[in-house]
């Protein structure tokens, strides 16, 4: 059948460079950045909640509002009130996600003030500066100094559908609450490169909830563990959704995160060093080109199935890959290399059918001329067997020159009689070639005894005798059914009906038909042809000890099929020899 080649393999070059380009052009123009996100969301998910040490979520919640039965804002005392058990408690840093920018009372501004000040470990949330990072929160930057307090920008930026994913170095004018609370808790600066354009990961130790929680009430009361505050960094801020400040993330699923959790797992992420990061660009174009041209050249070398099978599984192999490198801080790229080899598989796929459509159509063409070339090749093939079959038979008559021509007039017979018999036109095939093998044996007998010009005597009789035998050890153990039948003829065919025969003694229809066939065959073209020992018998003669022998030597049956076309037989009496030699016995 014709072969994949050249043009195949071309063509699927062509849909690699095709596959691999759309990836590395989709990745560069963002267009899959919403379902890279969602993977994202899953990649999360499948790495499950860590809830962190040493982080407290205070959350201003529905229980805080029922206990406390106060509207929201709430008097700044009790938010000085609050910082004062925290810093009571042992907290590391005290954050504040709750806005002190406008005035209210002296002496509420004042108890918040002081509490802010004793602590001296508090950063505090705004979202409004000015042009040159200035705020207002508690007064202005100078309050805030003389308080040894903070102030952070709370600003996150948001994704379609106001997912929070990411966290930036720097909000309008001032840096970012996890910024600046991580730089003060640890007393190292962190590089503003680190956060790229985008901004950094946050690297959210779970779904909502996973940072322990306590309720803004249960700490103004004293009723929270001494050993959640200890050495923590506390946030504190507004969690019931009333008051609208929850949010999507990639961990929430159907349940949205309190600002202040978020904040917390931004704070988290920055005290650890931004762990969660993206992957070089390079390494990320490198997947959607391997990924992406890689299947089509593979479709190319193997069956559309099996490449099939392989892209799935290289699909799901570099899945497991980007999940292993979450799990370990890296973020690569996974809609993007799959998509480009998706991509690459279709049009492999594609290339594939067309190809092998057009294989399939040359090959009828190629079959049709095949088939014809077959048949004479096993025409050639199946002479050439044959004439090494008659030319084994004849290897044993030809050193006699008188005989030489006894093999194709007996096996002609045999032929014509087995067709006589009932036989099939392929079985009397077989036997037409098979009988010409009924004498090999007498490779093995001696010249002395083969060729001697009288008769014999008892002792070269019985040399005469094994060539039985030799002939069927010449052609035993083929899986041939021709040389199967050979070998037995060239055993039995000296056995005779009334079981006075040799070497086994059968009778009857103990003695295989075929072999029944030739033993008349073979006595009537030897009587009627010249030997060392012997002038040739007239046909007539020839024929009367054929009938003669009916019951005797020979089957009965098979004789009376004989002798009805002996008259054929006795109108070639005269130049019988040569007659038979031409073999035109028909």
């Amino acid at each position: 059948m014709p072969t994949r080649g050249r043009s195949p393999r071309l063509a699927a070059i062509a849909v690699a460079a095709i596959a691999a380009g759309a990836g590395m052009f989709g990745y560069a123009a963002h267009g899959l950045d919403d379902l890279e996100n969602s993977t994202i969301d899953t990649r999360f998910a499948l790495r499950g909640a860590e809830p962190p040490n040493h982080l407290l979520v205070v959350a201003i919640d529905d229980k805080t509002f029922s206990q406390l039965r106060l509207k929201w804002p709430f008097p700044r005392s009790l938010h000085g009130k609050a910082i004062d058990r925290l810093t009571k408690g042992g907290a590391r840093q005290i954050v504040y996600d709750v806005q002190f920018t406008e005035p209210t009372t002296e002496r509420q501004d004042l108890a918040l003030y002081d509490a802010v000040a004793r602590s001296r470990r508090v950063v505090l949330a705004t979202t409004a500066t000015d042009q040159h990072g200035h705020t207002n929160v508690l007064g202005g930057d100078e309050n805030l100094a003389r308080a040894h307090a903070v102030a952070a920008a709370a600003n996150l930026p948001s994704e379609r559908g106001g997912t929070i994913r990411r966290f930036g170095f720097k909000g309008p004018g001032i840096r970012t609450l996890g910024v600046v609370t991580a730089e003060r808790a640890t007393g190292r600066a962190l590089s503003p490169s680190s956060f790229g354009k985008k901004g950094a990961w946050i690297d959210f130790r779970g779904p909502p909830g996973t940072v322990p929680t306590v309720s803004f009430s249960d700490l103004l009361a004293g009723r929270v563990n001494p050993a959640l505050i200890k050495d923590a960094v506390v946030v504190i801020g507004v969690s019931d959704p009333t008051l609208q400040d929850v949010h999507p993330t990639p961990v929430s699923a159907d349940k949205l995160m309190s600002g202040a959790e978020v904040q917390a797992n931004a704070i988290w992420t920055a005290l650890h060093g931004l762990p969660l990061r993206s992957a070089p660009h390079l390494l990320d174009l490198l997947a959607i080109v391997l990924l992406g041209a890689g299947a089509p050249l593979v479709l190319v070398r193997l069956r559309v199935l099996k490449g099939t099978l392989v892209c799935a599984l290289a699909g799901v192999a570099y899945a497991v890959v980007c999940q292993m490198a979450f799990d370990g801080g890296t973020v690569m790229a996974l809609t993007y290399p799959l998509g480009a080899l998706l991509l690459g598989t279709v049009g492999g796929i594609g290339l594939s059918y067309a190809w092998e459509r057009s294989q399939r159509e040359a090959g009828d063409r190629y079959s049709v001329e095949l088939e014809g070339e077959v048949g004479r090749r096993t025409e050639e093939l199946r002479e050439a067997q044959l004439e090494i079959v008659r030319r084994l038979g004849q290897a044993a008559e030809w050193r006699d020159l008188d005989t030489a021509h006894h093999i194709d007039r007996m096996s002609r017979l045999s032929h014509r009689l087995g067709l006589a018999a009932g036989m099939e036109a392929a079985e009397a095939e077989m036997l037409l070639h098979a009988s010409a093998m009924h004498d090999v044996g007498k490779i093995g007998i001696p010249d002395r005894v083969l060729l001697k010009p009288g008769p014999l005597d008892p002792d070269e009789w019985e040399i005469m005798k094994t060539h039985a035998r030799i002939g069927a050890d010449i052609l035993s153990g083929s899986r041939v059914p021709l040389l199967q039948m050979a070998e037995e003829i060239a055993l039995t065919h000296h056995e005779k009906w009334d079981g006075s025969g040799y070497p086994r003694g059968l009778a009857g229809e103990a003695i295989p038909l075929v072999v029944r066939i030739c033993a008349i065959c073979d006595v009537f073209d030897a009587l009627a042809s010249i030997r060392p020992y012997k002038d040739p018998w007239p046909v007539d003669a020839a024929l009367e000890e054929i009938r003669s022998q009916s019951g005797h030597h020979f089957d009965p049956r098979l004789v009376e099929l004989f002798l009805e076309f002996a008259p054929e037989l006795e109108s070639q009496a005269t130049g019988w020899a040569s007659a038979m030699s031409a073999a035109t016995i028909e």
